[in-house]
């Protein structure tokens, strides 16, 4: 105990100086000074202690916190400019100490952090993140924060890439790093493809490359930071994808603003999970939600072929392949017939693949489950009120279909969440569907009697329905 005594009291010791100054120019009180100098003593005996806790270090700087803000509240009152002394730097030296002895605690080093960002301590906040990653290298989570910070606070997209390619050798298995990293590269596209257009630069990198380039092309060119293997790692599977694009010049920067490095990030994350086709559904859905980018289209298109190549049967993949042709295509669009031709192709074109599949039950179950989907974005279609009435009549006729599917899943028991069911019930019913809600209901009510959303839907219904 007489180490920690004595280490408490040199902290102490060198805190003289200020409260002096702070007596001195009448910004606290003898009294007040006398309590602060006593409240740090408990705090320092405690942390240096045996025993101390994270949550110990963390009320410690809370405290420093608002006694500095109390501290410039009144200075500026007073209207004393400038003091010796801040309340930063000790602050400062209280979670570095917090976070050197629990350097596995995510949460002091975010409460580091946030302190750092908001006294706009920038060398501060780089020091800090990178003294985070190297002692927890394998969270994910850090790696995706540093990746915002440069690419938010910095907008440095070599360093936000950066990040993002080093996080992936430590924590290769984590799907929201890959899934963010897919992201901040179609941020990235979408943002130079605007800046093409305010500079009224060819902003489509597709119809460029079929277009004989001018003399002087190259001069109006925005091209690319250069991707190398040093930033992405030599053992990194997206190395090879993209060892095309990284020559500059006018060629690499079309292939990456028609999507190459997406495709690329995309390969190696299947290559991680090469039989998770819910996460390349996931990856799917992160890269349409970019529909008004060109290369989307591209983009999608090989998400498809690779997931119907590696699982042609499984739900998520028919969805995605349904899906795909109506992806950035609205109800007031001139592209919705052609696109809702080949969607029908393509919905027979599953359900006949999903006959393939050994097993009654399985065959029923999975059909369910595409035709929820197919119905959930048929709704969003017949939500528009102008639309034309041929359109809106071949988009009810297959939703009707779907339900079917659905029904029969239902019946056979083969659903197995109800919420997902009274969802789906719920939104016919929106729509104006009560005949098909009534025999939903009907079913639904053999497996969930006594479920009150059931029953108050069934109740609705047959107001509406009162010869039923």
């Amino acid at each position: 105990m007489a180490g920690a005594s004595d280490k408490a009291r040199f902290y102490l010791e060198k805190s003289v100086p200020e409260l002096q100054e702070l007596i001195q120019k009448k910004i606290f009180t003898k009294d007040e000074v006398s309590s602060v100098a006593k409240k740090r003593s408990g705090f320092e005996h405690k942390l240096n202690a045996r025993g101390s806790t994270a949550s110990d270090y963390a009320r410690y700087a809370e405290y420093e916190m608002n006694l500095d803000a109390l501290r410039r509240t009144r200075a500026k009152r007073l209207g004393i400019k400038t003091t010796s002394y801040t309340g930063q730097r000790r602050i400062f030296f209280v979670l570095d100490r917090a976070t050197r002895k629990f350097h596995g605690d995510t949460a002091l080093w975010m409460l580091y952090l946030s302190f750092a960002r908001k006294q706009k301590a920038n060398k501060k906040v780089a020091q800090i993140i990178t003294s985070m990653l190297r002692l927890q290298p394998t969270n994910p989570d850090l790696w995706i924060y540093a990746a915002n910070y440069a690419w938010e606070e910095r907008a440095d997209v070599t360093e936000t890439r950066g990040y993002m390619q080093r996080g992936l050798r430590f924590c290769s298995n984590s799907k929201n790093l890959w899934s963010e990293y897919l992201k901040l590269e179609m941020i990235y596209i979408a943002k130079i493809l605007a800046r093409r257009r305010i500079l009224g630069l060819n902003s489509d990198p597709l119809q460029r490359a079929s277009i004989q380039d001018d003399d002087d092309f190259g001069q109006d060119l925005i091209t690319l930071p250069p991707v190398t293997s040093e930033d992405i790692g030599s053992e990194n599977t997206i190395a090879e994808s993209i060892r095309p694009m990284m020559t500059k010049g006018k060629d690499a920067s079309t292939q990456a603003l028609a999507g190459a490095i997406p495709i690329a990030i995309f390969d190696a994350a299947m290559k991680r999970f090469p039989e998770d086709p819910t996460f390349g559904a996931q990856l799917f859905d992160c890269v349409a939600a970019f529909h008004e980018l060109g290369c989307v289209k591209r983009i999608l298109q090989h998400m498809v072929r690779f997931l119907m190549r590696a699982t042609s049967t499984d739900a998520v993949t028919l969805k995605c392949f349904i899906h795909e042709p109506l992806v950035g295509v609205t109800a007031a669009s001139t592209l919705l017939p052609k696109a809702l031709v080949e969607v029908l192709d393509r919905f027979q074109l599953a359900m006949q693949k999903i006959d393939s599949l050994k097993g009654p039950l399985q065959q029923i179950t999975i059909r369910g489950i595409v035709s929820r989907h197919t119905i959930l974005w048929i709704v969003t279609y017949l939500e528009y009120l102008e639309l034309d009435p041929d359109i809106r009549a071949v988009l009810s006729a297959m939703l009707k279909t779907a339900w079917g599917h659905c029904l029969q899943s239902l019946e056979t028991r083969s659903t197995t969440s109800g919420d997902e069911t009274i969802a789906l019930l719920d939104t016919l019913h929106l729509h104006g569907f009560k005949d098909l809600v009534q025999q939903g209901v009907t079913s639904a009510l053999t497996f969930w009697p006594d479920e009150p959303r059931l029953l108050a839907l069934r109740n609705e219904v047959t107001k509406l329905n009162p010869t039923q």
